[in-house]
């Protein structure tokens, strides 16, 4: 495919019900007829560390790796799809080194931002659920959406950034208008085509 995808990111802190809505979303593309790819969530295949207790260089190769899954994917399919963005993974390793930038990456994000069509922000007005691996610490949550609410005009054009809360998402949400937005008016003779997910980065 000659023309790079359209891109997706569903950004936020953890527990908010992104990666439901990227699969929800992810359907209703492919019902389209656009072909999509989804990318996932890296940091849960991080070697070395997570939550509270991540390192700075942790969440350096969190943000280097949503970077290389994005220049995977971006030629594969009509529709990107991720799962976080560089500015929402760039927040987490912001409080891990209060706020400092060690390895001078805000440039960096600041550019990159500017690669997705459009951000959907999910909101946390939902409890932390226990899934094995990301944090139920309410403080440590409240900590990374104050990051993300200075970092995120400072990097994101608010033109393309739409705010939903999280309690907002479940079967019943209607994401027709935001297929919209980023691809325009849907053909609605088109056949489906497969949405693709991104193989796991480590078995």
């Amino acid at each position: 495919m000659s023309t790079p995808a359209r891109k997706i990111a569903f950004i936020g802190s953890h527990s908010v019900r992104k990666t439901n809505a990227v699969h929800s979303f992810a359907g209703v593309v492919g019902q389209s007829g656009r072909s999509v790819e989804v990318g996932r969530e890296v940091v849960r295949f991080n070697p070395l560390g997570l939550n509270e207790g991540a390192t700075p260089e942790a969440q350096l190769w969190v943000l280097m790796t949503q970077i290389q899954q994005e220049l995977e994917l971006r030629n594969r399919a009509e529709v990107v799809i991720t799962d976080r963005a560089v500015i929402d993974n760039f927040a987490y390793m912001l409080r891990v080194t209060n706020g400092e930038d060690p390895f001078d990456v805000l440039p960096l994000v600041r550019n990159w931002s500017g690669t997705y069509d459009l951000y959907v922000r999910l909101r946390p007005d939902t409890p932390l659920l226990a899934d094995g691996v990301r944090s139920t610490n309410d403080e440590f949550r409240d900590e990374i959406e104050e990051i993300l609410d200075e970092i995120i005009p400072r990097c994101v054009d608010p033109n393309r950034l739409i705010d939903i809360s999280a309690s907002e998402i479940g079967e019943s949400f209607n994401w027709t208008g935001l297929l919209e937005r980023l691809c325009g008016p849907t053909d609605s003779g088109s056949a489906p085509k497969p949405v693709t997910l991104r193989p796991r980065l480590f078995e």
